[in-house]
């Protein structure tokens, strides 16, 4: 682990925030997940604050229960497309499920976006939690939690080949002899594969980071490994610092084993500080926004969970039900977690809903502690960099403007942009091209 490296950042986008009731915070824009102005002035601010990347989430499947910002909201591509015209430098990154795309199209959209964003691209890859998904894509079942993986596995390989279609060289554009491309560099993929046939080639060339950034966010076994072998960056989420090194440690260790530099493989645990000018101050905040949800509000968001089950059915106030295997098919690390934390700390079913709903993070305080936390767990090990959510409105730009410049002092964040592309502000080497003669590795953008 470099002594010179510094932080990297990112700022989760997401409209009326991730709970049940943040939209009726006195604060909230209440139309944030369909504003495209707020949404510019977000990604504006991030890039003036000099963050790597900001990120945008997704789904495939609602219902009367689901939390309200799903309800209602941009789908990735199409924001991060009309976010790349008002930004220069910071990365637009997206969620796009691998269980319910085809690669040609999602290669291309991804290639699209690295186009147009001059090398800013970001694909956070996901297999679809939700069962209720493959209602809406004429599937007669959501596959099943390792078969999701599998098919992801394929999809990534495929999609890769696709982007390099072109070698970068390939479009020769001369007017005078009337050669518009060196036909010897356009490859056709021809892949026959377990679950997709693909012949190509993509129609869009690479773009100057060469493919664009994969994220990935799985902590179940199957997912660590597929974060190991073929993420450069991967969200995750801890509540204590050993965790967090734990983590750590452990992907990097599988991503070593699987022949890959370590420093190439990011992790990102994302926190939601919330900043008073004193404790007393951020601590009302907090108090403020959990008080917002109701035990009923909290029951519906824990059965997100857990395939939408309701758990109404279950006495409040007593021991968290015994749930079984329920949630092995959906956010299995997250419903895994949660039993495990009921039970070792024998909490009701009433405070365990609360507890989802409404949980405390360790990074609430001055913008001082706020950036002393976020220092203490870099430098021991638990990241490289931290995704920015917003439990409570203005979080994000009292974040930046309050605890960056602290990070900026303390010489653990930049001051400029190193790089126009994202790979180049992460520190991470262009993708060399399997078909190109240079067998030599291919530098940082």
């Amino acid at each position: 682990m470099s002594r010179n490296r510094q932080l990297k950042l990112g700022a989760m986008l997401h409209g009326v925030g991730s709970s049940t009731s943040a939209w009726r915070h006195p604060d909230a824009i209440a139309d944030a997940s369909v504003n495209f102005e707020l949404y510019k002035k977000w990604v504006q601010k991030a890039e003036a604050g000099k963050l790597d990347l900001v990120f945008i989430a997704d789904g495939l499947y609602i219902n009367e229960k689901s939390i309200p910002h799903f309800l209602n909201r941009f789908e990735p591509i199409s924001i991060l497309s009309a976010l790349a015209s008002v930004s220069r430098h910071i990365g637009l990154v997206g969620t796009l499920s691998t269980s319910y795309s085809e690669p040609f199209t999602v290669a291309r959209q991804f290639g699209s976006l690295d186009v147009i964003s001059g090398g800013r691209a970001g694909w956070n890859i996901v297999t679809s939690p939700l069962e209720g998904s493959a209602l809406n894509y004429g599937k007669k079942e959501h596959p099943d939690h390792d078969l999701r993986y599998r098919i992801a596995t394929e999809f990534l390989e495929v999609t890769r080949g696709l982007w390099d279609s072109w070698e970068d060289d390939a479009f020769v554009r001369n007017k005078a002899s009337g050669v518009f491309f060196e036909p010897s560099k356009m490859h056709t993929l021809n892949h026959q594969g377990e679950f997709f046939s693909v012949k190509g080639p993509l129609n869009i060339a690479r773009s100057k980071q060469g493919h664009p950034v994969i994220f990935q966010a799985g902590s179940s076994e199957v997912g660590k490994n597929y974060a190991a072998k073929e993420a450069d960056a991967i969200f995750t989420g801890h509540e204590k610092l050993e965790e967090a090194v734990g983590f750590y440690q452990d992907v990097k260790s599988r991503a070593s084993s699987f022949g890959r530099n370590p420093d190439h493989v990011l992790i990102f645990p994302g926190i939601s500080p919330i900043i008073g000018s004193t404790e007393e101050e951020a601590e009302r905040k907090y108090q403020k926004a959990a008080s917002l949800v109701s035990a009923e509000d909290a029951l519906v968001y824990l059965g997100r969970y857990f395939e939408h089950h309701d758990f109404s059915q279950y006495e409040l106030d007593a021991p968290f039900p015994d749930l079984g295997n329920l949630g092995k098919n959906s956010f299995q690390s997250t419903t895994d977690r949660i039993k495990q934390h009921a039970k070792e700390n024998g909490l009701t079913l009433r405070q365990a809903a609360l507890q989802a709903a409404t949980p405390r993070s360790n990074f609430i305080g001055t913008p001082e502690q706020v950036a002393g936390r976020i220092q203490r767990w870099f430098e021991a090990g638990g990241a490289d960099g931290f995704m920015i959510g917003s439990a409570v409105p203005n979080a994000l730009e009292q974040f930046i403007d309050h605890v960056v410049p602290i990070l900026q002092e303390r010489g653990l964040f930049r001051t400029e942009y190193e790089s126009e592309t994202l790979r180049g502000n992460l520190g991470l080497p262009i993708p060399r091209n399997r078909y190109s003669k240079d067998d030599e590795l291919v530098g940082k953008s």
